[in-house]
């Protein structure tokens, strides 16, 4: 098991760099510019090597080797603005840098065979956020990151002309790190683990017609053991007393410590309409079973602190459109809705997660070998009023914009 995580450990370097979800909770569902151009509307269409993650029974839509290598990045902050009786602040998230997150996507199929193949490598899920240590908010969070790199081979089977399945297992590396002040800024509560889980995903692509093409993709649940450690750290500070000024010394202490922490499944339906040979819509509707996370308890060996989040199950609407031109060009374009997943009883700026309008454009070119593709996404969160009377309390607003390039190669 040690040597099985330390590979998936490397894995995570190569397939990740300070991962950002930008919302949807902290699921990263944009995979590869074209479908992101599309507004990740690619279930029913799935006709690349991002198939692996967007439909796996789409990866029998083409012959031979293919590669895809992608790099997502996105420029992420937040903003915030505290309604605190008798003071007023508005700050930012100081965690404002390019954050990459690299992906990798690979499918065979012999000509005239009925089975293909496909290996991804991969981030679904990531979160990273950072408050300076000196906002009122920082005993609710002042850092929060989430790393989940999945690898996922998957074979694919051609039922029929119009119908194909497909799917594999997921290995997942995830690793979780939460820091929250304690007293005064210097402090701080530090939690930090990680594990190796194991899932699957699911696809089914169904083309009755050459005008109409249906899609479904299903990715389970898994829980994640962060097995690691807790450190509590504080500085000392003198009180005052009848007998003189007693001092409290600094504390920095250390502990084992696990928390299970529950993934949650996923289901996207896809519809594609191609009315022509050089156009297509699609509209995807995908639900993420928020639901399934609860309360995340941090067990170590002097307690067990409870972490509620208690979310809601919510839904992306996804919309993309793609127009052919000759000598391979294409254009496309795409828009989002994603609902808020987290109600407002369990609110924290640590995952400031809103309801969120997401618009995305791109252009890119297939020729025999090689294709390209570069897409273009800018996110808006709506503002968000928190009101449950804690520190939290206060109006959340949330701005990103992210750049995707991808390049493939057909041996």
């Amino acid at each position: 098991m040690k040597t099985a995580k330390s590979l998936l450990c490397v894995a995570s370097i190569l397939a990740l760099s300070a991962p950002a979800a930008f919302s949807l909770g902290f699921r990263i569902p944009d995979q590869a510019a074209e479908p992101i151009a599309r507004g990740n509307a690619f279930a029913a269409t799935a006709d690349n090597p991002s198939a692996v993650y967007y439909n796996p029974a789409g990866i029998m839509q083409s012959e031979g080797l293919h590669s895809l290598l992608s790099v997502y990045a996105i420029s992420l902050q937040d903003h915030v603005e505290l309604a605190a009786k008798g003071r007023h602040d508005s700050f930012s998230n100081v965690n404002l840098e390019l954050q990459v997150a690299p992906q990798s996507y690979y499918t065979y199929r012999k000509k005239g065979e009925s089975l293909g193949f496909g290996l991804g490598i991969y981030a679904p899920y990531g979160f990273g956020v950072e408050y300076a240590d000196d906002t009122p908010i920082r005993k609710l969070a002042k850092r929060g990151r989430i790393v989940y790199v999945t690898i996922n081979p998957v074979v694919a089977w051609q039922i029929t002309d119009t119908l194909s399945v497909g799917g594999g297992p997921t290995i997942n590396y995830g690793q979780a790190t939460f820091t929250r002040g304690i007293i005064s800024p210097g402090d701080e509560f530090k939690f930090k683990g990680d594990d190796i889980a194991v899932g699957f995903d699911a696809g089914v692509m169904w083309n009755p017609h050459h005008m109409h093409h249906f899609g479904l993709t299903y990715h389970s649940a898994t829980s994640v053991n962060f097995d690691g450690y807790t450190r509590v750290q504080t500085n000392p500070f003198t009180i005052r007393t009848p007998r003189g000024p007693l001092t409290i010394p600094a504390i920095d202490s250390r502990q084992d410590a696990r928390a299970i922490f529950r993934i949650p499944q996923n289901i996207v339906l896809g519809y594609s309409f191609r009315p022509a040979d050089d156009w297509n819509f699609e509209f995807n509707l995908d639900w993420t079973d928020w639901h399934a996370l609860k309360t995340v308890t941090i067990q170590n060996s002097s307690g067990k602190i409870a972490v509620p989040f208690n979310w809601q199950s919510s839904f992306l609407y996804e919309f993309g459109v793609t127009k052919t031109f000759a000598h391979g060009l294409r254009l496309s374009g795409g828009y989002i809705y994603s609902e808020n997943s987290v109600p407002n009883d369990s609110f924290n700026p640590g995952i400031p997660d809103s309801n969120r309008h997401i618009f995305s454009f791109g252009v890119g070119q297939s020729l025999e070998r090689f294709n390209w593709d570069l897409g273009y996404q800018y996110a808006h969160g709506v503002p968000r009023t928190v009101s449950q009377g804690s520190a939290a309390d206060g109006t959340y607003t949330s701005n990103s914009h992210a750049l995707t390039v991808s390049f493939g190669y057909n041996f």
